[in-house]
């Protein structure tokens, strides 16, 4: 079973991106029903190992966080494989991908050391990239590579089950975690 732990996107964020990405006629868009950040890809994971994910996670005392996303950028070098927008202040998801995978290796759920920066994936490229779409890709970036969005609460974790196929993944909900409310949620 394909999974990935991740905090969903509110509307609100999701729709500006989509109108943001779209008409490039040269990549496939992330629809905003998909659009999210990833705090742990699972991979590849025997049902047991889900289950034991979902009890691990599901204990998590977790608060919830203010997130504002910002700033476009590439994934795959020389060879753009996909656009994202990055975080402005990483720290707290960082803080909260390393709690979750303290979590994740507690229960036997563990996955491979890499590095985590948080971001929410808007467009695939086909590989590789022509050189007339990576010229409209570096002209977008200047136009538009600042875009910062308004900042939303994350109030909930969600655990994914990923299904690969023809067209865009599809994603499941198995389980959803509240993150509790904090002294920002009550203020002004």
């Amino acid at each position: 079973m394909r999974s990935f732990l991740a905090l969903p996107l509110p509307p609100g964020v999701t729709r500006p991106l989509a109108a943001l990405v779209a008409g490039l006629p040269f990549a496939r868009p992330v629809p905003p029903e998909n659009m999210h950040l990833t705090l742990a890809f699972l991979g590849e994971r025997r049902e047991a190992e889900v289950v034991a994910a979902h009890e691990a996670i599901a204990t998590l005392d977790a608060q919830a966080l203010p997130i504002a996303l910002c700033g476009l950028d590439v994934f795959g070098g020389r060879h753009p494989a996909g656009l994202h927008i990055g975080v402005a202040d990483p720290a707290p998801l960082v803080a909260l991908h390393r709690r979750v995978l303290a979590r994740l290796n507690g229960a036997g759920v563990i996955l491979p050391r890499e590095r985590y920066t948080p971001h929410v994936t808007l467009l695939r490229f086909r590989a590789p990239l022509p050189e007339p779409d990576t010229a409209r890709l570096v002209r977008f970036m200047a136009e538009r590579g600042g875009i910062a969005l308004p900042p939303f609460i994350a109030t909930r974790m969600v655990l994914f089950r990923s299904f690969l196929g023809a067209g865009p993944p599809r994603y499941d909900e198995l389980a959803h975690y509240d993150l509790h409310s904090s002294d920002f949620n009550n203020s002004g």
